[in-house]
């Protein structure tokens, strides 16, 4: 266990921890990969091709994928927080343990509960692959929050970082915030325009006359 640090400028984050760096890389990839195929999957069918033009199976494929790399990055985050100085302002704060626990109870609620309303296609990026919600979900938790998992996640770093009681959390908490801002930046209107152009399909189509 890493030496607790008292409160002040220096030595709060230890910047020359390798862990440090893998953690952060591995929390900017994830979504610049899920973003990039299934991109890809829309404009190419790149991933559907792989796999005999079986869209779903393709689907599922790279939620596993997304799934596992969640959860590698997850575990390079906690590594990286074991090597980090702790702040004992933090440490053994019962305030600030019931903060924590609140934090990452309420963020798991918020994520379990969106792919339990979207399903895995829903949660997934199936949108992208032409699997199409019927209707828009309005039920908890999107009744909060239009971004549930990516608040949800949010949420649980920052619990974490309070639970471990280190600087650095903040930190990488905070690289999760504008990575997950800036990935809905990119997704609700391109995921936006997917549903349009099938509106404006179901418009345009013709109706079948009764004979």
């Amino acid at each position: 266990m890493s030496p607790t640090k008292p409160l002040s400028f220096n030595g709060l984050i230890d910047f020359n921890q390798q862990s440090l760096l893998i953690s952060a890389l591995s929390i900017a990839f994830n979504p610049l990969f899920w973003n990039f195929a299934a991109r890809q999957e829309y404009r190419r069918k790149t991933l559907s091709s792989a796999f005999g033009g079986n869209s779903r199976l393709a689907c599922y494929v790279l939620a596993g994928m997304i799934f596992a790399l969640g959860l590698f990055r997850d575990m390079l985050y906690e590594r990286a927080l074991r090597h980090q100085p702790t702040l004992a302002l933090l440490q053994d704060n019962t305030l600030v343990q019931a903060v924590a626990y609140a934090l990452i109870v309420s963020g798991n609620v918020l994520v379990l509960s969106s792919m339990y309303a979207l399903g895995v296609t829903g949660t997934y990026l199936g949108d992208y692959f032409g699997i199409l919600m019927p209707q828009p979900v309005t039920s908890f938790p999107f009744n909060i929050t239009t971004a549930p998992m990516y608040h949800g996640s949010t949420m649980s770093f920052l619990g974490t970082a309070l639970l471990y009681a280190k600087p650095a959390g903040f930190l990488l908490t905070a690289e999760v915030y504008v990575l997950y801002w800036l990935a809905l930046r990119l997704e609700d209107p391109f995921t936006a325009e997917i549903y349009a152009k099938r509106d404006r399909a179901r418009r345009t189509r013709p109706v079948k006359k009764m004979s």
